[in-house]
C-alpha cells in the first residue's frame, strides 16, 4: 500500500527493520501510526524466522510523539495514558528490539527508544520528554522508565523542564552507543546481526528475563500518569498553553 506510514523488511539472516516513515508529520504518533507500529509488531511476532527487530524512523526525526489529535482525545476523555500502550507493544515482541535513533526522539518517540532492548542515538540530534514544555505532565511510562536510562537526577531534570539534550550530553547515560548520526543505522544492523546467529529459543528466553524490570516500572507508572492527566487536562490555562503551542 502506498499509504503506509511505515515498511517492515525481513531478511534471511533473521534480521527484520521496521521504519517509520511519515515525512509530513515528523513520524508523529498519530492514530494510524500506533495502529500500524502495532500491526507491524504482531507480524513480527508472529514470524519465527525473525531473531532480532531494528526499529528506526527518518534521517532527521526518529518519532515526533503525539500529535494534536492524540492529545485532544486525552483532553476530552476519549482516551487515557492507560490506552497508551505502545511502549508494552515493544516489550511483547519476543525478540531483541534495537532501536536506531539517528533523528530527533521527543516525547513519545523517546519513551519508544527508551523501551528497546539496545538504543543507538545520534550525537548531533536531540531527545527530551517533552511533555511540561505544553504545560501536562508526562506518560508512557516515562515517569519512570526514564531513571532507569538517564539516572535519577538527569531523569528529573529532563521530565521537569521539558527540555531536549544533544545526543552528545547524553553519553555515557544509559544508551548503549553515542555516534554520528550517519553511523546509527550501521551500528544497529551490526548489532541485530550478531544477535540473529544465535538461537531463537534462547533470544526469546533471555529477552523476557531482560525486559522484566522495564516493564514493570512502565505497568506501575501507569496509574500515576493516569491521575497527574486527569487533574492537568482539566486546568484551562493548561489548555491554553496547549493551543497556543500547538494550533
Amino acid at each position: 500500500m502506498n499509504d503506509r506510514l511505515t515498511t517492515l523488511a525481513v531478511e534471511p539472516s533473521g534480521v527484520a527493520l521496521l521504519t517509520m516513515h511519515d515525512v509530513d508529520r515528523k513520524n508523529a504518533l498519530t492514530i494510524a501510526m500506533v495502529e500500524e507500529l502495532e500491526q507491524r509488531c504482531a507480524e513480527v511476532s508472529r514470524d519465527e524466522g525473525i531473531r532480532a527487530l531494528i526499529l528506526a524512523g527518518l534521517d532527521e526525526y526518529f518519532s515526533t510523539g503525539a500529535n494534536r489529535e492524540v492529545i485532544d482525545h486525552l483532553i476530552a476523555g476519549r482516551a487515557s495514558p492507560r490506552d497508551l500502550l505502545l511502549p508494552r507493544v515493544l516489550l511483547d515482541v519476543p525478540v531483541p528490539v534495537i532501536a536506531a535513533m539517528a533523528g530527533h526522539a521527543l516525547g513519545g518517540g523517546l519513551a519508544l527508544g527508551i523501551c528497546a532492548d539496545l538504543t543507538v542515538i545520534a550525537r548531533e540530534s536531540r531527545y527530551g520528554a517533552t511533555f511540561m514544555r505544553y504545560g501536562f505532565t508526562p506518560g508512557l511510562g516515562l515517569t519512570s522508565l526514564l531513571e532507569q536510562v538517564l539516572g535519577v537526577p538527569l531523569a528529573h531534570e529532563m521530565l521537569l523542564t521539558g527540555q531536549t539534550y544533544r545526543g552528545s550530553r547524553l553519553d555515557g547515560r544509559g544508551f548503549n552507543y553515542v555516534l554520528p548520526r550517519s553511523d546509527v543505522l550501521a551500528k544497529a544492523r551490526h548489532l541485530a546481526a550478531v544477535i540473529a546467529e544465535k538461537p531463537r529459543r534462547a533470544l526469546v528466553a533471555l529477552k523476557v528475563s531482560l525486559s522484566a524490570p522495564k516493564r514493570a516500572r512502565f505497568e506501575a507508572a501507569r496509574g500515576t500518569e493516569t491521575l497527574m492527566h486527569e487533574i492537568t487536562f482539566a486546568t484551562p490555562d493548561v489548555r491554553q498553553l496547549i493551543d497556543e503551542l500547538l494550533d
